[in-house]
């Protein structure tokens, strides 16, 4: 039997609003002109907090596009579209917390997605009116609003204080001063307790130690109220948290909404402490809405309709367990949650929801900083190019210099090769013996020069990934500064770890003894480091995860240092493989190694009286050596500008990738 009895609070007269909502609308009259006089002094240029949203929807719908496949038979089959959200309503006034639950696949986030113009994904379609103040304002709600996601992430290395410093430089409105922003950072700190916290790293779990679970939830919270938004989206903010951290949080979205911020929040089984916490809760199930309205009313909802809920049991978990569809039992699972669904439309709460829908259409609120915002053609986040490199740059060399494997494992590893290189050739002598030793070891090197920094880059990209696509989606940087900046703040350990290489392993192996020939031989494997770096950047770019990326890495790999010229000689390589040589910097970098070594040794020596099968005079000078690889001294500068083109060409090409990848995740 359908409930008769209105929420007040939530479901009244539209000319009774909630006292949150009564105390904002009282100074409606003067708050425009102050909200502007405001905006006009650059320090003050937030959205002022006395500003307040009132968000509706009607008639939401979401689904997924229908996939089309080829059956056994070669005719192509087109599935029908699967319909996540069916005409949710609603509405949510400043000062409300409202709790989204409903069980596992009802559509929780889908339905925050939609509220919050969050799916332009390819694969989903939406329609339906969402309305701030009675006005559609389409994708701009998102310039009036935050969304704290449902995992965390962070770059690692960073500080609580650093993170949000960050954010504040890019995040926040272009009027505000530096001096206003970093004011901000400190009061969202104190505002989320994070001040214990704000000098220690992030962290990551299972890799770098840091923060603990509850803490940076609430840096997520902190990173995105520092714009001080009035609407406020949360999905599933206490997933993976113990009860206390749980309700913590909560509390802190409440201690926002007492504020008169609207805050909608999806929740996944929260304790019966947590839900006591919400103002107002929304029912979801199979997409459609259950219940709207105030926590206390739902039980009564329920009870009239025959579903009462069991003294001393937590009622989000009553509702989650009446509204599921249980495994087996399917069909009438779903003919119970259509029922009820259709019991609550025919309720004098869900009539006053849609007639409090159409009474605020009919006035709506257009002026004030908020419609500005919202209607405008820029988001009001974009910094200038030159602050956006700025505060990147200063990031990406903090994490570099502060990341465990670039300082200290790299190091030590180079240090250990280059001795262990430098014991096992040491002081080769120019005999017949030794030019294959020479050959070997210069080749050698190459080959560690190339892997261990090809490596050193191939978690770069992948590890980031979700913090960049996020940020970049954002719009708080492009795709060309990240990629500049990442570059860049890498660029002194490519140079100084191979050059401390050079100055061990070359004077321990004893080659040509010369600082002209010194010198060269450390630019060759500078650039044959930095290629390898750049390639390294494609597959790291290319690939979705750290392990994928060290899959895909040695067997790129592996046709490149085969062409080099110590396996097989250049003028044997088979004509079908011959763009692989060009592709290989082995090929470049072994002929100037080799012409760095020979090209000034005169004589080569040899014991003729005892010249057997196996060791006789091969060569006599170093350009018999030279000449016995077909390598040519004249191609020596050729050579390293292939190198140079490789590296430049390498990174532009790892670059498009990252570019093609980010515009992908932003449609």
């Amino acid at each position: 039997m359908p409930v008769n009895k209105v929420n007040v609070e939530m479901n009244g007269n539209a000319s009774d609003p909630s006292p949150h909502y009564e105390k904002h609308q009282d100074r409606k009259g003067t708050r425009n002109n102050h909200v502007l006089n405001i905006r006009n002094e650059a320090h003050h240029a937030l959205i002022d907090s006395t500003e307040t949203v009132v968000l509706s929807w009607e008639n939401v719908n979401v689904s997924a596009s229908p996939k089309t496949r080829t059956c056994c038979s070669g005719n192509d089959v087109t599935e029908v579209p699967k319909q996540i959200i069916r005409n949710a309503y609603g509405h949510v006034k400043p000062g409300t917390l409202l709790a989204i639950i409903g069980a596992s696949g009802s559509g929780k986030t889908m339905l925050l997605n939609a509220l919050a113009s969050n799916t332009d994904s390819e694969s989903l379609t939406s329609s339906g009116d969402v309305m701030v103040n009675g006005v559609k304002v389409g994708n701009g709600i998102r310039n009036i609003s935050a969304y704290v996601q449902q995992d965390d992430h962070f770059i690692a290395t960073m500080t609580v204080k650093e993170h949000l410093t960050f954010r504040a430089l890019l995040r926040m409105e272009k009027e505000v001063s530096k001096k206003r922003r970093l004011e901000r950072v400190d009061e969202v700190i104190l505002e989320l307790g994070l001040r214990k916290c704000q000098d220690t790293i992030i962290g990551h779990p299972g890799r770098i130690k840091g923060i603990s679970g509850g803490e940076m939830k609430r840096l997520s919270f902190a990173s995105e109220i520092l714009t001080n938004p009035p609407l406020l989206f949360c999905d599933e903010p206490t997933s993976g948290l113990d009860s206390f951290m749980a309700e913590s949080i909560v509390q802190t979205l409440k201690e926002m909404a007492d504020k008169g911020k609207t805050v909608l929040c999806s929740i996944h089984q929260p304790s019966s402490e947590v839900f006591a916490l919400f103002h107002h809760v929304l029912i979801i199930a199979a997409g459609r809405v259950a219940f709207l309205g105030d926590t206390e009313e739902a039980l009564n909802f329920y009870k009239n309709i025959g579903y009462p809920c069991p003294v001393n049991f937590n009622p989000a978990d009553f509702y989650i367990m009446t509204m599921a569809i249980v495994p087996g039992k399917e069909e009438e699972c779903k003919q119970r949650i259509e029922k009820i669904c259709d019991q609550f439309d025919q309720t004098t709460n869900a009539k006053a929801i849609l007639q409090q829908n159409k009474n605020i259409c009919e006035n709506p609120e257009r002026t004030g900083v908020i419609f500005e915002e919202a209607f405008s053609s820029k988001s009001r986040y974009e910094a200038s190019w030159i602050q956006q490199f700025g505060s990147v740059f200063a990031r990406s060399w903090t994490t570099t210099i502060r990341e465990p494997m670039v300082i200290k494992v790299r190091t030590a590893q180079t240090i250990v090769l280059a001795v262990v290189l430098g014991l096992l050739y040491l002081q080769l002598d120019l005999t017949q013996e030794g030019v294959m030793n020479i050959n070997g070891v210069m080749y050698l090197m190459l080959l560690n020069m190339t892997f261990v920094n090809m490596f050193a880059v191939l978690s770069s990209f992948p590890l980031e990934a979700a913090v960049f696509s996020r940020e970049y989606r954002s719009g708080l940087y492009g795709v060309d500064i990240y990629f500049m900046c990442k570059v860049l703040a890498e660029l002194p350990s490519f140079v100084i770890i191979p050059a401390v290489f050079c100055g061990i392993s070359y004077w321990m192996v004893g080659l040509y003894s010369s600082l002209e020939a010194f010198l060269m031989f450390t630019a060759v494997l500078l650039l044959v480091a930095n290629v390898s770096v750049s390639y390294g950047y494609i597959v790291s770019t290319m690939s979705n995860s750290v392990s994928m990326a060290l899959a895909l890495a040695p067997p790129m790999m592996m046709p490149l240092f085969m062409f080099g010229g110590f396996f097989v000689n250049t003028e044997t390589n088979p004509v079908y493989f011959i763009w692989l040589e060009y592709l290989s910097w082995f090929r470049y970098s072994n002929e100037l190694l080799v012409v760095n070594q020979w090209d000034n040794i005169d004589t080569i020596t040899c014991d003729s009286n005892n010249a057997t099968a196996s060791n006789r005079c091969l060569y006599k000078n170093g350009q018999q050596v030279i000449n016995y690889l077909n390598f040519d001294k004249d191609n020596f500068w050729l050579n390293v500008g292939l190198l140079i083109l490789l590296l430049i060409v390498y990174r532009l090409i790892a670059f498009i990738i990252l570019f093609v990848k980010a515009r992908i995740s932003k449609k």
